[in-house]
């Protein structure tokens, strides 16, 4: 439990040290070799001028063998002799052992990096939250999208946002069927929302069904704050086609996000009234034939890798001693909503 954390020996408290002064070249280790850690050990190694890849370690042989054979990299025999050779741990396994891998880190003060959700659970979030606390080290997690170059491009535009749609629809992969369309995608939209939205939740409603798998494919939720905004997200993993879309109402603007494609519109809105979602509808409808009401803008986008500059953030974090750009805080918020989401879809199937 987190309540028994302690620094059992004037070594562990040295170490601790040492790693924390650590600049330049950090040594960091990956865990989980799948589809995923492969996309992070390619681009660990395009960040050679602040990450020295150690080495790699994954349960499945087959998954080493491929990243050997791919990227040429020392293999560990086990999750403890990765964390003991590094001073950063990359955790790319499969969510339920997100929590295991990263207590191990965290009791040995390395540092951490957690693909998305977070954790399996609630209380492991919790836990996790604590545990990071005590450790004094840093630790981010991998909501990527905020690493997004159309999102980078729009952030400068948000004020207010009062209204917002997101559609994140994929066709059907089996990789990632083991959680629900609410943690697999809709997460990404969720931590979105919540950083741009500065308010508490007021009320959540949410619908989905099960198709495919023996967890919602579809799902659909409803999100209301207390300052007034409205945010309403779709997500599929049953699609025909990949969408991956986000539309932000606020007064006298209109951001759209596409974050498959990479672009950004800004519209603004002169002389606008009326209430976000007639704003909304209203903008919609001038799309083929825009007024002199309406000014477009097009933000420049850049050509950047959002899991390198998620990476390359991560270290500069720890060099500089700053804080990291999404934070486990960040982290358990966004499966705090995930997980009413799929409170409401349970209490709904439940109902028929």
């Amino acid at each position: 439990m987190v309540n028994n954390i302690v620094y059992r020996s004037n070594y562990a408290k040295a170490q601790k040290v040492d790693l924390l002064k650590n600049e330049g070249m950090l040594k960091i280790g990956v865990l989980g070799a799948g589809h995923l850690g492969k996309i992070h050990i390619a681009q660990l190694k395009e960040l050679s001028d602040l990450y020295e890849l150690v080495g790699v370690y994954d349960p499945d042989p087959e998954m080493e063998r491929e990243a050997i054979e791919k990227f040429n990299v020392h293999t560990f025999s086990s999750v403890d002799e990765l964390i003991d050779s590094v001073e950063v741990v990359d955790i790319v396994t499969p969510t339920l052992s997100h929590f295991e891998c990263a207590e191990k880190a965290l009791r040995k003060f390395r540092h951490i990096f957690i693909e998305k959700p977070v954790t399996n659970t609630m209380d492991e979030a919790r836990q996790l939250m604590l545990l990071t606390e005590e450790s004094g080290v840093k630790a981010q997690i991998g909501h990527v999208e905020r690493f997004n170059p159309a999102y980078l491009a729009a952030k400068p535009y948000f004020e207010r946002p009062m209204f917002i749609e997101s559609h994140r629809l994929a066709q059907f992969n089996p990789r990632g069927t083991d959680v629900s369309v609410v943690l697999d995608l809709m997460i990404h939209d969720i931590d979105i929302i919540m950083s741009c939205v500065n308010s508490n939740i007021k009320r959540i409603n949410a619908s989905g069904v099960a198709v495919v798998s023996d967890s919602p494919d579809i799902a659909s939720a409803r999100i209301e704050f207390d300052n007034g905004c409205v945010a309403n997200l779709t997500a599929s993993r049953i699609s025909l086609k990949n969408m991956r879309k986000t539309r932000f109402f606020q007064r006298d603007a209109y951001l759209a996000v596409d974050f498959l494609e990479k672009k950004c519109e800004v519209v603004h809105l002169k002389n606008a009234e009326g209430n976000m979602e007639q704003v909304a509808a209203m903008l919609e409808a001038s799309k083929e034939q825009p007024s002199a009401q309406l000014v477009f803008d097009q933000p420049v986008v850049s050509p950047i890798n959002a899991i390198r500059e998620e990476l390359r953030s991560f270290a500069n974090a720890i060099n500089n001693d700053t804080n990291v750009e999404v934070s486990v805080v960040d982290g358990y918020r966004a499966l705090e909503v995930a997980h009413k989401i799929l409170d409401k879809l349970k209490s709904l199937h439940d109902i028929f």
